[in-house]
């Protein structure tokens, strides 16, 4: 392909990124994306600033202050603990936030490795039909069938778990999904005039993959994914109450949640704050995440 015809060539993927503005564009005009983006903003903000400005140590303990009730909720609650402490004396706003932080990365990290892994098997097996489609997907079949949860309570209970390879197991086992439908589109996708007019411009496979259908397919994809980083903190936070998460003294979610089990009689707040942001940034997601799938629904319904 020479550089005369390269404009040419380069409209399709031009046309999926305008259609990735307009996917944006939909769903901020929604009342529950600008709901969904305002809660996550200021959650976001609050796990990132509020433990480095308060110099609260999340692991650090004082038995002294042990199961400080929250603010106005019984007697001996303090100012210095809006939320009160667990039965080390540890600040359960420090550590709620700090698992907020840690659940992020992993869901974030997460989703994005399931994406681009799938994308990139799809885009192959799509594109190539034949024997590599036949091997790809009969891998991802066989994929499908172990469930995630499963696949990462056997690899992580044999192994240390760090944060690299909770992100590394659940990326693994989640992929087929996004495999499966960017292998449908690009096989339809490649049968179409602008693909045959590189071809004919003597565009190489991988230039045609990589420069016109992964522009195209992939953006629309990444918008819905956004839904998963809510399934993955969920699985996250599974694997921590299970004691198959990020370790100890590092707080999580789950393992936050597991350790106020014992104290849901006398101090509740334990388990339930940390709880508490969980729902709030999964629904905040959820609502994102839904206002941008309908939005992609409804644009490509219409086109």
């Amino acid at each position: 392909m020479t550089s005369t015809d390269l404009p040419l060539a380069m409209a399709v993927p031009e046309t999926g990124r305008r259609v990735s503005t307009r996917i944006w564009q939909t769903a901020f005009a929604s009342v529950e994306f600008k709901i969904g983006l305002a809660v996550f903003v200021v959650l976001l903000a609050a796990a990132l600033l509020y433990p480095e400005l308060s110099g609260i140590d999340p692991s650090k303990m004082n038995i002294r202050a042990k199961l400080t009730p929250p603010i106005f909720m019984g007697e001996g609650w303090s100012w210095a603990h809006p939320l009160g402490t667990d039965q080390l004396g540890r600040d359960m706003l420090a550590r709620a936030l700090v698992g907020l932080r840690y659940s992020l990365l992993i869901g974030v990290s997460t989703t994005v490795l399931m994406l681009l892994a799938g994308a990139m098997i799809g885009l192959f097996s799509g594109y190539f039909g034949g024997r590599t489609d036949t091997v790809l997907m009969r891998l991802t079949d066989a994929q499908l069938s172990i469930p995630m949860i499963i696949l990462a309570i056997t690899i992580l209970g044999v192994s240390r778990p760090t944060i690299p390879s909770i992100i590394l197991v659940l990326g693994l086992a989640g992929w087929p999904v996004y495999a499966r439908v960017m292998r449908s589109t690009v096989m339809s996708e490649r049968r179409k005039e602008y693909v045959r007019g590189a071809m004919v411009l003597g565009a190489t496979d991988l230039r045609i993959m990589f420069t016109l259908l992964l522009p195209l397919v992939l953006p629309p994809m990444a918008f819905v994914a956004v839904l998963d980083i809510a399934r993955m903190m969920i699985f996250e936070s599974v694997l921590g109450f299970l004691g198959l998460g990020v370790q100890p003294p590092t707080p999580t979610f789950g393992n936050v949640i597991a350790d106020g089990r014992k104290y849901l009689m006398n101090a509740w707040w334990i388990a339930t704050m940390p709880g508490v942001f969980l729902v709030l940034t999964l629904t905040s997601i959820n609502l994102m995440g839904a206002a941008l799938e309908r939005a992609r629904n409804s644009i490509y319904g219409g086109a």
